[in-house]
Formats: C-alpha cells, sequence, structure tokens
C-alpha cells in the first residue's frame, strides 16, 4: 500500500487527523522525530480518536533512522519548493510520501536527494494546512492504484 511520512510534525491535531486518513486508506503512517508535541498529547488522541489501534503508525528517532528501518524504494518529498504537480507521476504501490514540518517544510539537503512534487497554488497564497497537504497526495496516488485494498 502507501506510506505517509511526517518529518518532524509539529502540531498534533494535524498528525491525529493523519492517523485517522491512514487507518481508513489503509496506508502506514511513518513519524520522524522530534515532534511538536508528545505522542499522548490530548490533542492528538482527541484528532485520531481510537483510530490509533486501527491504523499502522511508526516512530522514528530521526531521518537516517527512518530511512535505514523503512527502506523506501520510492520516495517523494512533498513540498511547495518544487515544479513538478503531484498528480504528474505514476505511483505505484509501497510509494512513501515525504512531509515536512508545518512551519518550515522539509530541509533542502532532503529535498535535494528525492523527486519533488508539489500541489498548485495561487501565487499570493500561504502553503496549504499539512494535514489537506497529505490528504490530496493520498487520494491522488490510491486512486491511481485503483483504490486497492478498498473492501467493499
Amino acid at each position: 500500500m502507501l506510506n505517509l511520512v511526517l518529518f518532524e510534525p509539529e502540531i498534533p491535531n494535524n498528525t491525529g487527523s493523519l492517523i485517522r486518513l491512514s487507518a481508513n486508506m489503509g496506508a502506514s503512517l511513518h513519524l520522524i522525530k522530534p515532534f511538536g508535541f508528545e505522542i499522548t498529547d490530548k490533542r492528538l488522541r482527541r484528532a485520531g480518536l481510537d483510530y490509533k489501534e486501527l491504523a499502522r503508525v511508526y516512530e522514528y528517532e530521526n531521518f537516517e533512522d527512518y530511512l535505514a528501518k523503512a527502506k523506501p524504494e520510492r520516495l517523494f518529498a512533498v513540498s511547495s519548493k518544487v515544479k513538478q504537480i503531484y498528480t504528474d507521476p505514476e505511483y505505484q504501490s509501497g510509494d512513501s510520501f515525504l512531509f515536512g514540518p508545518e512551519t518550515r517544510g522539509l530541509p533542502r539537503e532532503i529535498l535535494d536527494q528525492y523527486q519533488g512534487i508539489t500541489l498548485p497554488m495561487q501565487a499570493e497564497s500561504r502553503s496549504l494546512n499539512l494535514s489537506n497537504c497529505v490528504s490530496i497526495v493520498a487520494y491522488e496516488a490510491w486512486r491511481q492504484l485503483d483504490f486497492i485494498q478498498l473492501k467493499k
């Protein structure tokens, strides 16, 4: 299936929402430390409801730990600092999508190593909410895969 990867997430509500999204899609959620909150934060629990038990959530000490343990085959770095639109690539089962922290995005050294994709926005706009971005990209990838693993 798909892998959603949050690099140093800062806002517990976004992470909680993405736990819920991951459970509903059948995607895995990978969380790379440090976090801007405690994993037991009540805002995280409220946003994720009881989905943490239904989702596959993995935690890593840092980006190198993630790479060593998760061993992503294809990793797409999602950023407003790149040109390729997220609908352009042909996604495959097992693809991973890396999203940066809410206030600063992915570091340039990580962006330069992986294929970057972006969500188009008006020139004057600020970036979209992290959980919205992840949802948009994840559902496009899942749509391209004909919603595999969907139980009807």
